[in-house]
């Protein structure tokens, strides 16, 4: 994008951010390949749980191969030298790794919250076949992501792929950023909250004489915890910095310097998105005993 469609012009950011996204998503793609190795070579009968986890570590597993791209758009000053289909393409993978995995992260909790707050009761979320159908129609929700990203956001002049600060996009930009905080991480959060703060009811008025049902109650309080600390740690600094960038974008475009500040603090915030790919690992292990089991046998 030139000067006649862009208030500001994108600044070069440090070497340090290029090291580190490299370096976290490069460690969070071996961690989850991994892990799906032991899902699809070591598992003989998956769970619902089990499904949720698989379709989780795929998730994380998306973001890789646009790593090097990025990289090489930051090495070269902000310039974007793959052209307007593999800029498209990036944004889509991005898009699909950070949201898929807070999508992912919900179920699990609500799929945990489900185990223990209603044990004794029937419920869809512990049926297999209906667990795979909600992952199948998740994944079809962020293939219509990546369409949108394809078909209805315009790409005036491809230089500028991975930033907000683009005048003549700030609407486009605008309305998908508030619908990615609410739909994309508010409401999945709010949710999640919801499964733990029940979970932890439910542990309050626990019979105790149950050695058993405590270990489950415990392990599913522990697993939601870790959901909730992923979401603050990793997406909730991403959203929040977004989309104060958009805001800006299309109500003070004359703001340049406070405009670099946050697309700077943006990237920054993508190493800690980032870092839930080498988190979610933590979820299988400790709160899948059939996760630890494959890894023993």
């Amino acid at each position: 994008m030139n000067n006649s469609s862009a208030t500001c012009s994108v600044s070069t950011q440090h070497f340090s951010i290029i090291v580190l996204l490299c370096l976290v998503f490069f460690m969070g793609f071996l961690l989850n390949v991994f892990c799906l190795g032991v899902f699809c070579c070591r598992m003989s009968s998956w769970s619902a749980g089990t499904t949720l986890q698989f379709s989780l570590a795929l998730s994380d597993a998306l973001a890789a191969p646009s790593i090097p791209l990025i990289a090489t758009y930051f090495a070269m000053g902000n310039d974007w030298p793959f052209g307007q289909v593999f800029c498209k393409v990036i944004m889509a993978l991005l898009s699909s790794q950070f949201y898929g995995s807070t999508i992912f992260l919900t179920l699990i909790s609500v799929h945990r919250y489900t185990a223990v707050v209603h044990f004794n009761k029937s419920s869809r979320m512990k049926n297999k076949s209906f667990i795979r159908k909600l992952c199948a129609g998740v994944w079809l929700l962020l293939l219509a992501q990546c369409l949108i990203y394809g078909f209805t956001i315009p790409t005036t002049k491809v230089q500028y792929c991975l930033t907000f600060i683009q005048r003549t996009l700030k609407d486009s930009l605008f309305i998908i950023s508030c619908v990615l905080f609410t739909v994309g991480f508010l409401l999945p959060f709010i949710i999640s909250a919801i499964s733990y703060f029940r979970v932890t009811n439910a542990l309050i008025h626990l019979n105790t004489s149950s050695s058993k049902g405590l270990k489950v109650k415990l392990k599913s309080q522990r697993m939601i915890r870790m959901c909730l600390i992923i979401f603050g740690i990793c997406f909730l600094p991403m959203n929040v910095i977004r989309t104060i960038g958009v805001v800006l974008n299309k109500y003070y475009p004359e703001q340049c310097k406070l405009l670099h500040y946050v697309q700077t603090a943006y990237y920054v915030s993508w190493i800690l998105a980032g870092v839930n790919c080498c988190l979610d690992p933590l979820l299988y292990f400790f709160g899948s005993e059939n996760f630890r089991g494959a890894l023993k046998g």
